[in-house]
């Protein structure tokens, strides 16, 4: 079976029906349309990950077009992000509005609950977004309630609302940061939250993965 990204082609030249100057077609780029699709749903790596049965490194380098799918793991795309195959394949819309605007009231998030953290993710009904914000009631109290690091594309912003936390990552010692501290940082990194204070902390990430 050959590989998509050799069936999308390097771009080529066609004529109009009604002459003119010849138009040029843009190959595919599937990943960029993956990522799109994915961050429309508000999904990490990891979670498309588990609803598409493909390794979170699978699909981190078919997003970064480090890898061409075969047809078959197409077909696994198409149905774990919930889009008929025909989808993957339509052009992302050049351009777009620019003056798009959402408001999430205080609690209107959509929850996201894991044995670690309390998600709320924000803006969720825009589409194609370069971010992802979202509001983290930080469960876990020790770097063990891991069972390995959290890591996916791209950047990440965290800043610390309430509380402190224990900032793990992969190649840095521990750091503590309390409300009002913030850290930038790579994501693909692994990194982690751990609460250090009395109550629950409460952060606000910002990530583009």
């Amino acid at each position: 079976m050959s590989r998509v990204r050799e069936a999308a082609g390097n771009g080529r030249m066609i004529r109009p029906l009604s002459g003119g100057e010849p138009l040029r077609l843009e190959p595919l780029k599937l990943g960029e349309r993956i990522r799109d699709i994915r961050r429309r749903h508000s999904w990490t790596l990891e979670e498309a990950s588990r609803r598409t049965g493909l390794a979170r490194s699978t699909l981190s380098k078919i997003e970064n077009e480090q890898m061409s799918p075969t047809f078959e793991v197409v077909q696994k795309l198409a149905a774990g992000l919930e889009i008929e195959l025909p989808q993957l394949f339509e052009a992302t819309a050049a351009g777009g509005a620019t003056g798009r605007r959402t408001i999430t009231r205080q609690g209107e998030g959509r929850p996201r609950v894991t044995a670690t953290y309390e998600h709320e993710l924000l803006s969720v009904e825009l589409a194609q977004r370069k971010m992802v914000p979202f509001k983290t009631r930080v469960r876990a109290r020790s770097f063990d309630s891991f069972s390995d690091w959290v890591r996916h594309s791209g950047e990440e912003f965290l800043y610390v609302l309430e509380g402190r936390i224990a900032f793990y990552t992969e190649f840095y010692e521990p750091v503590v940061l309390a409300a009002g501290d913030s850290v930038y940082y790579d994501s693909d990194m692994g990194h982690a939250c751990v609460s250090v204070s009395d109550d629950d902390a409460l952060i606000l990430w910002v990530s583009t993965a």
